[in-house]
């Protein structure tokens, strides 16, 4: 019989087959669900809007498998998407700011579309960090002006990190079978981690990032949520390609498997050389604690009992670390520069129902509405818009672009992944070196502190090594099996 709770893609999947459950009736079962604990009840407030259509696609879903035509092994399958993706449909994509309320889009997102000639039915859209957390210094992660706090399944008040938290938190507790964030510094992973569930932040050209609301040219990447590896790898398959209109992906055709659930290999740890990465940052809403330390312990114990080989001495120098950690000098003005120009590209292919047509519209609309629209002020914006040329030939860019690059690969990265020959590197706390670099990690359940709430460990990679990642985090899983579900009163 078929559960709803905890139900991964192949339930749902066997379901469909033995006429246990329709897609019509699995967007109704999600959409019951979200009245009780997402709208009332524990109100998590994780997503932002209900597509109108839903149930219209589902029905027809349905009627495509009932004619025999599977368009994929995804066909059906209810998803949420993070409001700063574009849907041409009757849903808003307006990054949780209520500047861009009316931006209806009219073209769907690369991402979207492959989601829609998949079969995927799109629910809804999830809500998030403002801005993807790129609006003020002092913004508190899941808050947006136009849907409000997110709040963390596990314990109210506790944190929900990154800018993808509608995202993470609707998958965790159960309000739709998988989810689509994005990440420019830790906003797939960070929200993974402090939510329970499984985030993948692919390569940078992976995957499509055109029609999605941006702020870094050098960073941006959409990756799936979802609450297990497996369920995540088929997400990836789905999305994962070359897109002519973004250059990232031109490089990418020939490094893509034709299926990463090949990889779902539960001996994928047995033999590999782990490097740790045991950076604590010196601040941050998920500081190090006894805690986390004896979790980290006990994760770092399970991968060697699966057959990894720990090397000790393996991290990245803390130096390094910390000096890309999330709005230090060099990171914060890549991102700074590099918004202006990427904003001010996507606003000015939006239809008419949009009326901020820049950063600066975007500025002066928050001015005029303080009340509404600046609890936490917008410092990030107008640095981006005052301190930029819009260009991107401002020496302090430059300067930053190139040492990022320089940190985060050469002397980071890619210097300990040489050293000491490493297959992975294994972070105990989220790390930017991956979305600096560009390269992959994936997040993964990996226990409880007393208080009930989760941690996670982190697998970085090499540039397009997500096949090798996902071996080694289902491998980690189907061992540990740490993933809980949220508990709610309904």
């Amino acid at each position: 019989m078929f559960t709803l709770e905890e139900c991964t893609i192949k339930d749902i999947r066997a379901a469909f087959e033995k006429g246990e459950i329709t897609s019509y009736k699995l967007v109704l079962s999600y959409m019951e669900r979200i009245g009780k604990i997402d709208s009332t009840g524990a109100a998590l407030n994780s997503i932002i809007e209900l597509n109108p259509d839903a149930l219209f696609i589902a029905a027809a879903m349905d009627r495509e498998r009932t004619l025999g035509k599977i368009r994929s092994p995804l066909h059906g399958v209810p998803i949420l998407l993070k409001d700063n993706i574009n849907t041409s449909d009757k849903m808003r994509t307006s990054a949780g700011s209520l500047a861009l309320k009316g931006n209806f889009a009219n073209y769907d997102s690369t991402l979207v579309k492959k989601l829609r000639d998949a079969g995927l039915v799109i629910m809804g859209k999830a809500n998030m960090t403002e801005l993807a957390n790129f609006m003020s210094y002092t913004m508190e992660s899941g808050y947006s002006s136009r849907g409000g706090q997110v709040i963390n399944p596990y314990k109210a008040g506790a944190p929900v990190s990154g800018s993808s938290t509608g995202s993470a938190v609707s998958i965790s507790a159960n309000l739709c079978a998988v989810s689509i964030g994005t990440e420019t510094n830790g906003s797939i992973i960070s929200p993974a981690f402090a939510n329970g569930v499984v985030g993948i932040k692919p390569t940078v050209g992976l995957v499509s990032r055109y029609g999605i609301i941006p702020i870094s040219t050098a960073q941006d990447t959409a990756g799936p949520m979802a609450r297990t590896v497996a369920d995540a790898a088929s997400l990836l398959n789905i999305i994962a390609g070359s897109d002519e209109y973004d250059p990232a992906t031109w490089c990418s055709e020939d490094k893509i498997p034709k299926d990463y659930t090949k990889f779902l290999n539960p001996e994928g740890l047995k033999g590999l050389r782990v490097g740790i990465n045991y950076f604590e940052p010196k601040e941050g809403p998920m500081d190090p604690d006894e805690e986390y330390t004896k979790l980290a312990e006990d994760a770092i114990a399970q991968i060697a009992k699966c057959g990894a080989n720990i090397i000790e001495n393996s991290a990245v120098p803390d130096e390094i670390q910390e000096s890309m950690a999330f709005r230090n000098k060099f990171s914060i003005n890549v991102l700074l520069y590099e918004f202006q120009k990427s904003l001010n590209a996507y606003l000015a292919t939006t239809g008419a129902s949009n009326k901020v047509r820049s950063l600066k519209d975007m500025i002066d609309f928050y001015g005029d509405h303080p009340k509404e629209g600046l609890k936490y002020g917008m410092s990030i914006l107008q640095d981006a818009q005052y301190k930029a040329s819009g260009n991107l030939t401002d020496a302090e860019y430059i300067e930053a672009r190139l040492e990022c690059l320089r940190l985060s690969k050469d002397e980071g990265l890619d210097k300990v992944f040489k050293e000491h020959n490493l297959d992975i590197l294994v972070s105990t706390r989220p790390s930017g070196l991956a979305p600096i670099s560009g390269y992959p990690a994936i997040s993964i359940p990996a226990g409880y502190k007393k208080d009930g709430t989760p941690y996670g460990i982190t697998i970085i990679g090499k540039a397009f090594d997500e096949p090798k990642l996902i071996a080694a985090a289902y491998a980690y899983e189907q061992a540990s099996k740490m993933r809980k579900a949220p508990v709610f009163n309904i």
